[in-house]
């Protein structure tokens, strides 16, 4: 258990390290627009979703707008339920019941990568892989809070493109290993773009266009590379 838990907590490492600069830019977006810095760091301990954090603080600067925020957020963060899906069918027995709640609130976009390449996720590898981004998220963004304003601003810029790096550094060995991987992240990039540039397309949400090239990129996958399940 406890030689799981530490492999989980280094495997964490990296993602934590990257939580800790895009938190802390949001530490400081949220100073600007009003909040106290405990008020950036609660929301950073209660809720642990970068695009849906930034979105929800922008919407917040509006009052009233309750069922915009409620529909903002369930569109940015409804990928983490394929997440979950997807996760769950590499649970080891013991993983189930009340930690399945107590560890779902930590799935994100990179604790899933590096959770889904394990062939069995037992509970003290995922505490483990938990552990350090958690406390990097709620870390920097409290540093963000406190301390934005003293850096420069070259500094601050590209602490917002390591989350970037971190996820790539994550995906590219895992699609060089699996061809089926290199072919969903293509189709995924190929989607991601049409809705960028695309004038209809760039309409929609962040949110819902990350769970469109998701599940489409899978379900083509899933199609023309069907993983064979021996019995």
């Amino acid at each position: 258990m406890i030689e799981n838990y530490k492999r989980g907590l280094l495997a964490g490492l990296p993602i934590g390290l990257g939580y800790t600069s895009v938190s802390f830019t949001f530490g400081i977006i949220a100073i600007s627009y009003g909040l106290t810095w405990w008020e950036a760091t609660l929301i950073s301990l209660t809720t642990v979703t970068s695009a849906g954090q930034f979105s929800g603080i922008q919407t917040m600067l509006v009052p009233g707008l309750w069922l915009d925020m409620l529909i903002s957020q369930i569109t940015i963060n409804l990928r983490y339920s394929f997440m979950s899906i997807a996760l769950s069918q590499k649970l080891d027995k013991k993983f189930r019941g009340i930690w399945k709640w107590i560890f779902g609130f930590m799935i994100t976009d990179e604790i899933f990568a590096v959770g889904i390449s394990e062939k069995k996720i037992t509970r003290s590898y995922f505490a483990g892989l938990c552990t350090l981004p958690y406390i990097g998220w709620c870390l920097g963004t409290l540093m963000g809070a406190l301390l934005g304003n003293v850096l420069p601003a070259a500094i601050l810029s590209a602490l917002g493109l390591a989350l970037y790096g971190m996820f790539i550094a994550i995906v590219v060995p895992e699609a060089k290993k699996e061809h089926s991987i290199l072919i969903a992240v293509i189709i995924a990039s190929g989607l991601s773009t049409a809705f960028k540039y695309v004038p209809f397309l760039s309409t929609f949400s962040p949110g819902l266009v990350i769970s469109f090239c998701a599940v489409v990129s899978a379900a083509i996958v899933a199609i023309i590379k069907p993983v064979e399940v021996t019995e």
